[in-house]
């Protein structure tokens, strides 16, 4: 099968590959835009079962980190890789410096960080190689896992989609979701705190993960929690809130005519399994937080440890995505559009102005 980069990926600035033979190395760079600034975003490791599949991924992952960054107010870019493989047998010291020396040729133009399959830990040793780097364990000066404030802002976009439907509550913010029946599927790296913050606010949380132990774990963290044997069983529970959290294009035709939840707001990146899902969900009266927008926390947390970590500074920033989100459902509603294109369209706006004065500048 030939790829053409160029037709499956017309607006990105930059797409590589990189192959070390020695230590198993495939990997692909892909940098969408540098308009606000240098590219960045997190190295997904996984089994993909074809190239084609790993690049259509890391086209489409990179493409959503230009949105994020942009929403976001970060003066950053969009890039996106994957390693291809099992990174249960695939993943080594050796590997990772490989990827390491191989972001390194790439000059700056892309900062790398964690994502699926891929942890702090690693990033110390891609950095042994690399300069361009973040998202690193404490010990070693960094934010460490990003997905303390991923969930942070997750939940934050959920409080403010939830009071566009609910209207707003009479004491603190978080009473929105007192009492609200929320579904998380996947409890993993981001699922599990945000449970940790829905039970806080006094939510009835229903969870799925295909994974047992991450299950038994929020149950033992969390006894009020309860759990579902599969996503199919979780969209089919009475739901106020459905929060996916795991893999992308979890909202399918198949999910969202099931659905009894008035609000969707996960930490998953691309949950629209195709663009007509979202006039569906909006046809049914379903809210949708756009998910590059309530899930940059992880973005802001490691973007925060380029200027010398702070986990306040960088909290603070997460907050704000309340607001962020709050921005982008009143601009769909005043302008009569969905809150994915309302969002869009704030992004490219900002990539458009900001954009253009760093080239005046910059250029």
């Amino acid at each position: 099968m030939s790829l053409d980069v160029f037709e499956l990926g017309p607006d990105h600035e930059q797409v590589v590959f990189a192959h070390d033979p020695a230590t198993g190395l495939r990997a692909i760079v892909a940098i969408h835009s540098t308009a606000l600034g240098p590219a960045l975003g997190g190295t997904r490791f996984h089994p993909y079962a074809s190239t084609a599949d790993a690049l259509a991924d890391v086209l489409d992952l990179s493409r959503g980190m230009s949105y994020k960054a942009a929403l976001a107010g970060l003066d950053l870019g969009g890039g996106k890789a994957v390693i291809i493989g099992d990174p249960a047998t695939l993943k080594s010291e050796a590997l990772l410096r490989a990827y390491g020396r191989f972001v390194q040729t790439l000059g700056g133009r892309y900062y790398t960080a964690c994502d699926v399959g891929t942890y702090s830990e690693d990033m110390d040793h891609v950095a042994r190689e690399c300069s361009f780097v973040t998202g690193r364990t404490v010990a070693h000066g960094g934010a460490g896992d990003s997905s303390v404030l991923t969930a942070f802002g997750v939940f934050r976009g959920m409080l403010a989609a939830a009071e566009s439907v609910w209207g707003t509550p009479s004491g603190a913010l978080e009473s929105v979701l007192e009492g609200r029946v929320v579904g998380v599927a996947g409890v993993g790296k981001v699922g599990r705190h945000l449970v940790r913050h829905l039970v806080e606010a006094g939510a009835q949380v229903v969870v799925t993960d295909p994974y047992a132990p991450a299950l038994e774990q929020v149950r033992e963290t969390h006894p009020s929690v309860r759990a579902v044997a599969s996503t199919e069983a979780l969209v089919a529970e009475p739901l106020d809130v459905y929060a996916p959290c795991a893999l992308g294009h979890a909202l399918t035709d198949d999910v969202v005519d099931v659905l009894s939840a008035r609000v969707v707001c996960g930490a998953a990146n691309n949950q629209l399994a195709h663009p007509g899902v979202e006039k569906t969900l909006a046809d049914r009266g379903i809210v949708y937080a756009p998910d590059y927008c309530v899930n940059a926390g992880g973005l802001i947390q490691v973007a925060d440890e380029l200027e010398g970590f702070s986990f306040e500074r960088a909290q603070q920033r997460a907050a704000r995505i309340y607001d962020t989100t709050r921005a982008v459902l009143e601009l769909a509603a005043t302008d009569g559009v969905a809150p994915a294109l309302a969002a869009d369209r704030l992004a490219e706006q900002r990539m458009r102005d900001v954009g253009r004065l760093r080239g005046i500048w910059v250029g």
